[in-house]
């Protein structure tokens, strides 16, 4: 199985997916192509919150600003998985919760020798249900702005293709001399019946997703958040529609929400801005 994840929207993905079935009989499956733009951070909690539900798998992620720069390509063996992807800090929340209590390995990839190599995956795959793949290729050189179809699809139908001890037999494929960018999503700040948090994401549903753990919630019926004092629910149907109200979503994080509404709105914040959780006694 390879899961595929990044901002592209439509048509780019295709066209790694296209890459893909050349090489690979793999069982492709979408995550997400409407990540918030060169948003690294976003994509970053993302990843971090759904993949551990896959089975076993190789993941392909491109959310990538700086594609075509001196940035590392990366492939992260973790726990059983194996990520794909930039090094700019978007695979290693991730990576982190993959590998559970043990250490993942970062590879390089070596983009010149991609263009050398001769692809073998192409119908060995069709024939047989698994490849023998020991390099990835393509027909030139990788475009300077679409490294998911030239970097990234190939090398991740690869090791898709062998036994993940042999990652050392590829010549394309080094270990990381160096640590991988590193991207720590920010924790809040507790004291008493106060949290000092920060706004991680907004979800498509305008929900307001913040860094302070759900158990901040518990035992109260009523909380402020940056002054505004909203009751606590266990669910949005506990407010009516159009009410504000505070709960813990499936992240186990707080969520300041709208009973089918939008949250940011109501709140005025956005991803990335400070809030102070505070409780509030009865009235």
């Amino acid at each position: 199985m390879i899961t595929l994840a990044s901002d592209f929207g439509t048509p780019y993905p295709a066209a790694m997916k296209g890459v893909l079935c050349q090489r690979t009989t793999a069982k492709l499956i979408d995550v997400a192509h409407d990540f918030p733009r060169q948003d690294v951070r976003a994509a970053a909690f993302w990843l971090r919150e759904v993949l551990p539900y896959f089975p076993p798998a190789t993941h392909l992620v491109v959310i990538d600003p700086g594609v075509g720069t001196d940035r590392h390509a990366l492939v992260v063996r973790a726990g059983e998985h194996t990520l794909v992807g930039p090094d700019n800090g978007v695979l290693i929340p991730v990576a982190k919760r993959l590998a559970g209590d043990g250490a993942f390995d970062t590879y390089t990839i070596d983009e010149t020798r991609l263009e050398s190599v001769t692809p073998t995956g192409n119908g060995a795959a069709a024939s047989s249900g698994r490849a023998t793949a020991q390099a990835p290729s393509r027909d030139g050189p990788a475009s300077n702005t679409f490294h998911g179809r030239d970097v990234f699809a190939p090398a991740a139908a690869a090791v898709h293709e062998i036994d993940r001890d042999t990652f050392a037999d590829l010549e394309w494929l080094t270990p990381l001399e160096t640590s991988p960018v590193a991207l720590e999503l920010p924790e809040a700040a507790l004291e008493n019946e106060r949290a000092h948090g920060e706004v991680l994401v907004v979800d498509d549903f305008g929900n307001v997703i913040t860094n302070v753990p759900g158990d901040f919630l518990a035992g109260h019926d009523r909380i402020a958040a940056n002054g505004t004092v909203v009751p606590v629910g266990e669910t949005f149907a506990a407010v009516s529609p159009g009410e504000r109200l505070a709960t813990v979503g499936s992240h186990g994080y707080v969520e300041l929400d709208v009973n089918q509404g939008r949250g940011e709105a109501a709140f005025g914040l956005e991803a990335g801005e400070q809030l102070v959780l505070e409780a509030v006694g009865e009235e």
